[in-house]
């Protein structure tokens, strides 16, 4: 079978080590993406991307960059959430709206693997990037797509939020406490869930091209609030079926028992779940009660939900006569599930954290170092390092552009223009 090929794109081998900037060492060297998104769910995506090896190129509009660079918390007048989403990252300006921009957009897309975007559905066909446009130029390039509602449907041209997606997933219609008001998650959630969803996309499409067999690229289209309803499975069999509509419990689950948080003597609190008949023992025994494990009331998780009102009492009873090591001794004594709710001062000073490594120090030019989450997952061969923060507005443009063949004419030209 004939199969589509573009001159242009010259894909980089994992056998050639980038250099400092230009993605890698990770299990994705050689992959090469372009973060064309803002702020959380397109940008996410990429970073995971990057954080593994991936070279990732951070395109902005020349005057306003991405608006996460205004996100706090800020030091200085600089976002510190932005040195976390725009690591692994060479960041260069370019207005899509001008042609000369669209012309060096697509001539970087010759050379890329994937690009991301997350703008509204058809702001990139306006700019005539559409991926048929993209696909004459490189036929093997994905193009994954993050918006609001998706890219189809009649919700699709209204402007998506993170809040109003995660509100349409149904998982805040059963968060929080029967008397209060439905519950948001108190950071982007639905944002960021999306961009792993795009993430993962993008390497099942870089399968499906280089293994599988096509050898061409596709698009990709990912909503914000599928991602989250995605998580929400059984009850849309349970719906289906049963004619359920899960209500807010507080803290419990409707399908097992003792599922809670419970406040200690000093304040605090721990999170216990012990849904199983042998966990539940293991605590009945911990809090000094194993005959609960043998009462008629707890004996099987359906009579601990029957009867979760009785036993949250009874542990709770128990918990908040002592301190949370106190607690949190006994259980770990008695491998009873149950963990301290952590701030994220407690999580700076966990040892579990830190023998992990989960928090690491990156070497930044404004702050000297700061510090972020690791890489998610590890790699027994293949590690991840993060070798830089965010960069500053457009810091790589010029070396990007000179990389792609623009001479310096152009450049300067395309400086001149405003479309870098």
């Amino acid at each position: 079978m004939d199969r589509p090929t573009s001159e242009a794109y010259q894909p980089r081998r994992p056998s050639e080590s980038p250099r400092r900037g230009q993605g890698g060492p990770g299990v994705l060297t050689g992959l090469r993406v372009i973060d064309a998104g803002t702020t959380i769910a397109g940008p996410f995506a990429a970073t995971l991307l990057a954080d593994h090896g991936a070279q990732v190129i951070k395109i902005e509009h020349p005057i306003h960059g991405d608006p996460l660079r205004q996100w706090s918390p800020m030091k200085d007048g600089i976002s510190l959430w932005w040195k976390v989403t725009a690591r692994n990252k060479r960041a260069i300006t370019l207005d899509l709206a001008s042609p000369t921009g669209r012309d060096i957009f697509v001539r970087l897309a010759t050379k890329a693997d994937a690009v991301i975007e997350n703008f509204r559905p058809g702001t990139f066909a306006r700019w005539g990037l559409t991926y048929d446009v993209l696909a004459a130029a490189n036929p093997r390039l994905i193009l994954a797509h993050i918006s609001g509602y998706g890219q189809t449907g009649p919700y699709a041209n209204r402007p998506g939020y993170g809040t109003v997606a995660e509100a349409l997933s149904g998982v805040p219609s059963f968060t929080g406490f029967p008397a209060n008001p439905p519950t948001l998650s108190a950071f982007p959630l639905v944002d960021e869930l999306a961009g792993v969803f795009a993430a993962f996309g993008v390497l099942a499409a870089v399968y499906e091209r280089d293994t599988a067999g096509s050898d061409v690229g596709q698009e990709i289209d990912v909503s914000l609030y599928e991602p989250l309803f995605r998580l929400t499975e059984s009850q849309v069999a349970g719906y289906d079926q049963l004619g359920l509509i899960k209500q807010r419990v507080g803290n419990r689950l409707e399908e097992d028992s003792p599922r809670n948080v419970y406040k200690t003597r000093d304040g605090k609190w721990i999170a216990v779940s012990a849904s199983s008949d042998r966990t539940f023992a293991r605590l009945a025994g911990a809090i000094g009660m194993p005959q609960l494990a043998h009462d008629a009331r707890f004996h099987r998780n359906p009579d601990r939900i029957a009867n979760a009102d009785i036993l949250d009492d009874l542990i709770s009873r128990w918990i908040i006569a002592r301190s949370a090591d106190e607690v949190l001794d006994a259980f770990e004594a008695a491998d009873v599930v149950a963990g301290p709710i952590y701030t994220i001062e407690d999580i700076f000073d966990d040892p579990h954290y830190r023998a992990r490594g989960s928090i690491i120090a990156v070497e930044d030019p404004d702050f000297g170092s700061v510090k972020m989450p690791a890489p998610v997952p590890r790699f027994s061969r293949s590690p991840s390092p993060v070798f830089s923060s965010g960069p500053r507005l457009g810091q790589h443009t010029e070396e990007v552009l000179r990389e792609l063949g623009l001479t310096e004419a152009e450049i300067r030209a395309a400086q001149a223009g405003g479309a870098i």
